[in-house]
């Protein structure tokens, strides 16, 4: 998402919006100058755009294609450099990383937290150990908080979250996860910065809600969504017996309503002429496919254990892709897939299960993993794939299975 940092059309991974990079702006340091320490006071900016009000020091104007500025009023050098939208404290490198920002987007219930959750925690371990990565928090509130709201939680109380608060409810907006992936490759180490905007799903079952968000999805290089295939009535007779089966959404939250509100946002916020197609990679995603796995067949490519090998396998994800195609018609018919072909130049179809099996119901309203933890399947398979339409990571062509 972000081009050189002398280049144009850079894109804040907080508030999304856009800038040049002669616009970026500096934070005092703090430090003791040759004239008095400045002092610390509410940023009405921050607190208006982002919800934060703690007490920051002053930001000020400096070429910000350069990596530090002194700041007048004190003489302090400073290498704090800030959005000049929303005053969020730029990662480290931004704009001279080649960044990716991908939008996380789904219908209420669709398990967006979750899968989050599960992604980045096993891009962090196992599937980080397989493609040579490792992702850390761009900022500490980012680490902090997927640390304490979101690891800890899942993880360690073995609970799943509630739902996740609309962007018109939360004052001052929420602030995204900013994480920096880095790649290890053959010949070199390529850094990635990924944000991840944590969207209710309230924000995606109507045109005036989606409006909220259409900054994250217009600045997006690629979109993940979610869809729950429990909520399509065709795939709820074949839910395994003792898989929690939830309540049908209201038809303005089903999988058909939410892409096509996202189709119609993105037509009319980048400018897609009649007749053509969106140019931005999506991947659909079929989550808790593990209520539904004793339906599927035995040679089904889903049950298949993805290969050790760090490059992307094209083979095995078509396969996914052509089985995932025949189960949707089967549950919705074919207006669903039909949509995303006629939208988008490039879609792909997904099934995963982020816990591995169904959640227990805890009372009325709490559910908890299963004892056995989470055992996710297949959860990395639509990152994976963007990442390597982004050339992030490498494809093989070797047939799925050898």
């Amino acid at each position: 998402m972000f081009p050189a940092l002398f280049g144009n059309g850079l894109h804040c991974p907080y508030c999304y919006r856009s800038f040049r990079a002669r616009e970026i702006r500096f934070r005092c340091s703090g430090r003791v100058g040759t004239k008095k320490r400045c002092e610390t006071k509410l940023d009405r900016v921050l607190a208006d755009q982002m919800g934060d009000h703690d007490p920051q020091y002053p930001v000020f104007d400096g070429d910000g294609r350069k990596s530090t500025a002194v700041h007048d009023a004190c003489y302090a050098e400073t290498h704090y450099r800030v959005c000049p939208r929303c005053h969020s404290q730029l990662p480290v490198q931004f704009g001279q990383i080649d960044s990716k920002l991908i939008a996380l987007v789904g219908a209420k219930d669709s398990g967006k937290t979750v899968y989050m959750t599960v992604l980045l925690h096993e891009l962090m371990n196992d599937v980080g150990a397989r493609i040579q990565a490792s992702v850390l928090g761009a900022d500490a509130s980012t680490s902090t908080r997927f640390e304490n709201v979101y690891q800890r939680v899942l993880y360690e109380k073995h609970e799943l979250y509630s739902a996740t608060r609309t962007a018109v409810a939360e004052k001052g907006g929420r602030r995204p996860l900013v994480f920096n992936l880095t790649i290890r490759g053959r010949n070199k180490v390529r850094s990635t910065l990924l944000s991840f905007y944590d969207t209710a799903g309230e924000d995606m079952n109507s045109e005036r809600s989606i409006d909220q968000n259409v900054r994250y999805m217009t600045s997006a290089d690629g979109i993940v969504l979610l869809l729950d295939p429990l909520q399509m009535r065709g795939a709820r007779p074949h839910v395994d017996a003792d898989a929690l089966l939830p309540k049908l959404v209201p038809a303005e939250d089903s999988p058909s309503s939410v892409l096509a509100n996202i189709v119609k946002q993105l037509q009319g916020s980048t400018g897609v002429k009649a007749g053509k197609r969106i140019d931005k990679p999506i991947a659909v995603a079929f989550t808790k496919m593990d209520a539904l796995q004793s339906a599927l067949p035995s040679g089904s490519p889903w049950h298949r254990t993805p290969s050790e090998s760090a490059a992307f396998n094209e083979p095995d994800s078509v396969e996914v892709h052509r089985h995932m195609q025949a189960l949707l018609h089967e549950w919705a018919g074919r207006n669903l897939d039909e949509t995303l072909a006629n939208s988008f130049t490039r879609y792909r179809l997904f099934g995963l299960s982020a816990l591995g099996e169904s959640p227990r119901l805890e009372g009325e309203d709490t559910q908890r993993v299963s004892e056995r933890g989470v055992q996710p399947h297949r959860v990395e398979d639509p990152f994976l794939w963007l990442m390597s339409e982004f050339g992030a990571i490498r494809r093989t062509t070797k047939p799925a299975g050898e």
